[in-house]
């Protein structure tokens, strides 16, 4: 795995405590395309298969890491939040899931950041699919807020350490 993933991974790890108990690993991640995984075992529910919240969840911050990775480089802090979101679920999933979320259209992407740039506030829809073996179970769309954070407030889930604001990643 390059330093990079794995420096987002215990990002991710240290702070959402969620991403450890589901075990996410981060795949690929990039300002086009984020592909996070997880384990089948520590996701099963009572019918063996994945528990539709852990494979939500996944689908959730696969659109979040994308935002988190296009943003970061921005001079100023940004919260990301998830505002709604669906997930249809096509089938089963019996093991090894992922969910891959790849950015918006050029359109999309330069309204969100003009809103954001004169409001302080945008909002964008992600979709996302989930996979195991290869195939498609399920679809995943999200509404996300990214929000300025004012001065003196938590700039977002590291208070403003971790993998920081790099430019040019």
């Amino acid at each position: 795995m390059s330093a990079d993933r794995l420096e987002l991974e215990r990002y991710l790890h240290e702070h959402i405590p969620l991403c450890k108990c589901v075990q996410v690993a981060v795949d690929a991640a990039s300002d086009t395309e984020v592909t996070l995984s997880a384990p089948f075992r520590p996701n099963i529910n009572h019918r063996d298969t994945v528990f539709a919240g852990s494979a939500s969840a996944l689908a959730i911050l696969s659109g979040w890491t994308l935002l988190y990775m296009r943003l970061r480089a921005l001079p100023f802090p940004v919260r990301i939040v998830i505002q709604r979101n669906h997930v249809e679920y096509r089938k089963p999933i019996l093991g090894r899931f992922c969910a891959r979320c790849r950015a918006p259209n050029a359109e999309q992407w330069g309204r969100f950041m003009n809103a954001l740039g004169r409001k302080k506030r945008a909002r964008i829809s992600l979709h996302a699919e989930l996979r195991a073996d290869g195939v498609v179970v399920g679809t995943f769309e999200g509404d996300y807020v990214a929000l300025r954070a004012q001065a003196g407030a938590r700039p977002a889930a590291d208070g403003g350490r971790g993998m920081g604001r790099r430019r040019g990643t």
